[in-house]
């Protein structure tokens, strides 16, 4: 006889597709009909599966909410962006972007600074202070792993799939080892030539962790804006987004239009100066319609 319930994919391992049910995670095989009709299950999704004689068979997706990432996520909750503070070394630009493309993809965002304790305390309270901007503006940011190890359990909400983000080598494998005891997840270290770190994740795997899921991945290799309408980047800028109803010009772009109050934000230091600066590089790279190349090699993760 066979039996069917839900779950919700946590691993992908040599074609087989590891499911969390309420009973345990049981092994499945996808069936057929997803490849004819050109679907591919993918971690985070829920799913249905069926018993059959001992053995486990998906046999349907559920409808996702969004699907992130290359190995991609489904179902992304919020997303946990590690930044390091050294090795490599810390970015504003790379940060803007991180934050721009999950905005854009509608996916709230944490930050946590890595690796502080490898810089003199006069640079760390120098990073912490640009951090501090992005805090005002809306972003929760953490500064040591047992802080945010003690307000997990508070912001993962039940079967909520929380993924890591942050270019390779920034400590993502580390903190997901702190976090949850005994995974025990390869690292490696940084190449000082290069500044940036070996890709130690290969795969996509959820991880329980409080009431859901973390999702430690090899995704967002090079974070691509080009498919982001020129018109719409500005409102990914959340504090131009509430700024911009005080514009003159419905839909302003805040370049050289008249009476723009983001521009006038910017100007008496209300608005971060780099934050424009890098609005202006990413309208950019959009009208290019191609990411740079000395971005491509520095947003690896």
């Amino acid at each position: 006889m066979s039996k069917e319930t839900q779950g919700i994919v946590v691993g992908l391992i040599a074609g087989f597709y590891d499911v969390q049910t309420h009973a345990g995670v049981i092994r499945t095989r996808a069936r057929g009909n997803f490849r004819n009709n050109g679907q591919k299950p993918v971690v985070g999704d829920q799913v249905q599966i069926r018993i059959d004689k001992g053995m486990g068979y998906l046999t349907a997706i559920l409808p996702r909410f969004n699907l992130i990432g290359r190995p991609a996520v489904a179902n992304v909750s919020h997303v946990l962006l590690v930044m390091s503070a050294v090795q490599p070394d810390f970015s504003l630009q790379l940060l803007d972007r991180f934050l721009t493309f999950f905005a854009w993809k509608k996916v709230p965002v944490c930050i946590y600074l890595s690796k502080s304790d490898l810089l003199p305390a006069i640079k760390v309270a120098a990073v912490k202070k640009l951090l501090a901007y992005y805090q005002q503006i809306g972003y929760p940011i953490f500064a040591d792993w047992q802080a945010l190890s003690g307000k997990i359990p508070q912001i993962i909400g039940r079967d909520q799939i929380w993924t890591l983000a942050g270019q390779s080598g920034a400590g993502k494998s580390t903190l997901i080892n702190h976090l949850k005891k005994g995974l025990k997840q390869e690292t490696a270290a940084i190449s000082t030539s290069l500044n940036r770190g070996k890709h130690t994740t290969r795969t996509v795997q959820l991880f329980p962790l409080a009431n859901g899921f973390l999702a430690d991945t090899p995704g967002f290799s090079a974070i691509d804006l080009t498919p982001i309408k020129l018109t719409e980047l500005a409102t990914y800028f959340v504090e131009f987004k509430r700024a911009s109803s005080k514009c003159k010009f419905r839909g302003c772009q805040h370049l050289q239009e008249p009476g723009c109050e983001v521009k006038r934000l910017v100007e008496s230091g209300e608005i971060m100066q780099s934050r424009y600066d890098d609005y202006l590089l990413m309208r950019e790279e959009i009208s290019a319609g191609r990411i740079p190349e000395y971005l491509k090699k520095r947003g690896k993760k």
